[in-house]
Parts: C-alpha cells; sequence; structure tokens
C-alpha cells in the first residue's frame, strides 16, 4: 500500500489549462515532487527556469509597465496558500486581458509563479515559502535588476540575510 501511495505522490498533477490548449502541471524534479512543468499544445514538456521567465517578464515590463505586472503579481501573491485555488487562476486570466497580443504568454508566466509560489509554500524545511518569489519579482521589476541576477540572487544566502531584506521591503 506503502508503495502504491508513493507512486500516486510522484504522478503528475494537471493544475491547469491554458486558453491554447497548453497545460500547467506538478510532477518530480530533481528535488521533489512540486517542479512546474508547463506542456505546450502538441506535447513539448519543460519545466521553465526562474531566467526564462524572468527575462521574459523584464521585456514584457518594458511594454506595459513594469509596476503594472508587479502589482497584478501581488494580487496573485497576496491570495496565494498552500492549496490549488481554481478561482485564482480564473483571477489570471481577468488580469491577463490587459495585456492585449501577449495575455496567453502573461497567463502562462503568471501561471508558472503561482504553482510556484504554492511549490515554495508545500516545501519541506522552506521557511521564507513564497516570499522568495516576490523578492524576485520585487527585484526584476521594481529595483530593475538583471534578470539572471534577480533570479539567482538568493542562492547561496542565508534565510536570515533574505528575510531581514524582505522585511525592509514591506513583505
Amino acid at each position: 500500500m506503502n508503495r502504491f501511495l508513493n507512486l500516486l505522490k510522484t504522478m503528475p498533477q494537471k493544475i491547469n489549462i491554458f486558453s491554447n490548449g497548453g497545460f500547467i502541471e506538478f510532477d518530480a524534479g530533481s528535488f521533489d515532487n512540486w517542479c512546474v512543468f508547463i506542456t505546450k499544445p502538441g506535447g513539448k514538456r519543460f519545466a521553465p527556469t526562474d531566467v526564462q521567465y524572468f527575462s521574459r517578464l523584464k521585456i514584457l515590463g518594458k511594454k506595459y509597465g513594469q509596476q503594472k505586472i508587479y502589482d497584478d503579481f501581488v494580487v496573485i501573491f497576496n491570495r496565494c496558500t498552500k492549496i490549488i485555488d481554481p478561482v485564482i487562476f480564473e483571477l489570471i486570466s481577468v488580469l491577463c486581458r490587459f495585456y492585449e497580443n501577449d495575455s496567453l504568454e502573461m497567463e502562462i508566466w503568471f501561471n508558472v509563479l503561482y504553482a510556484g509560489m504554492i511549490a515554495e509554500e508545500n516545501k519541506e524545511n522552506a521557511i521564507l515559502k513564497k516570499r522568495i518569489k516576490r523578492l524576485g519579482m520585487h527585484q526584476l521589476l521594481i529595483e530593475d535588476m538583471e534578470s539572471e541576477m534577480a533570479a539567482n540572487f538568493s542562492k547561496g544566502k542565508k534565510w536570515k540575510e533574505l528575510g531581514q531584506l524582505m522585511k525592509s521591503k514591506g513583505f
């Protein structure tokens, strides 16, 4: 029975379907079962990296406003818990209507961020939880840090140092 339960834990868990038919899911990754995967229509599956979506959000921020993207992210952040909530996916769809021709891409990246925050909330021994995503987004969009630097900023730093930095920024 335990073997069966462990197998279930490592099976992909589809959490949302995009307007183009692609979808987002959790599956086993290198570290745990909370790796976020995107499957494009046609079946190409990949795990987006922070650098990948930060790079795109930086470009889209120049087009639509970095503050606007950050504010929309904070709306999602404030509603995120450790439980997947379909209402938040609906909220993301509504928020993304503003982004005109880029609405699908923003829908995907906000889904990735939301799923990433759920994963952080569920990770064992994670102290900073979803706030780590907010720090990266703040550095990227508000402080105008380069994508790669913002994506890798927290690596190797102590949680207390990062927690103090977050507190100084109000989150």
